[in-house]
């Protein structure tokens, strides 16, 4: 499995990312560039695009994920809580939901479980695929994300933070929406806002 990162541009600088599995199946997470650099990967790698999965429906997430779809005829995969329409979350088409817990496969060495953890949107999850955890604008290196925009809540994220710790196993890289990537140990030992459920 080969993972690609590539950044979309300013102002928000969102982290997404290319996943391609050893027969050629690949699934972009959060696709915010420009869909022509994803399509160059793909044709880069001979690969296809078969699934498009959004940790949450913010516009910053979004943007080249109609684009991609047309192009590629991948299956769009969002909760449907942030199928809103609106500024914030203009996306409202997802061909399905997530699940709680599910394995959603894309190639034989390339899958993800779906962790549900809203609180920076009602819709927010988490993907973990082998030793990376895709955490959305859920959990930053040193931070979580903002939950005093449309359809966050602060009670919903503790319960999402003391689940990401209390059911993902070992230590993953954590790769998040925007900024640095970091290490689950290394956010249970240093994020200030995990330290109430590392106490625990």
């Amino acid at each position: 499995m080969k993972a690609l990162h590539i950044v979309a541009g300013p102002p928000l600088y969102t982290n997404t990312f290319l996943l391609i599995g050893e027969n050629g199946l690949a699934a972009a997470i959060d696709p915010a560039a420009d869909a022509q650099r994803y399509e160059e990967l793909l044709d880069e790698h001979g690969a296809r695009l078969t699934h498009i999965l959004l940790t949450h429906g913010h516009y910053d997430h979004v943007a080249a994920v109609e684009a991609l779809r047309e192009a590629t005829g991948a299956c769009v995969v969002m909760s449907e809580a942030d199928a809103r329409g609106g500024r914030l979350f203009p996306f409202v088409s997802p061909d399905r939901d997530y699940s709680d817990d599910e394995t959603i496969p894309v190639d034989s060495d390339l899958s993800f479980r779906v962790i549900c953890t809203p609180g920076h949107s009602a819709g927010s999850v988490c993907l973990l695929c082998g030793s990376l955890l895709f955490s959305g604008d859920t959990l930053f290196a040193g931070g979580i994300g903002r939950t005093d925009l449309e359809c966050g809540e602060g009670d919903s994220m503790r319960h999402s933070l003391a689940k990401l710790l209390s059911t993902v196993p070992g230590d993953p890289q954590v790769l998040p929406g925007h900024g640095d990537f970091s290490t689950l140990s290394r956010e249970r030992a240093q994020n200030p806002y995990l330290q109430e459920f590392i106490e625990q």
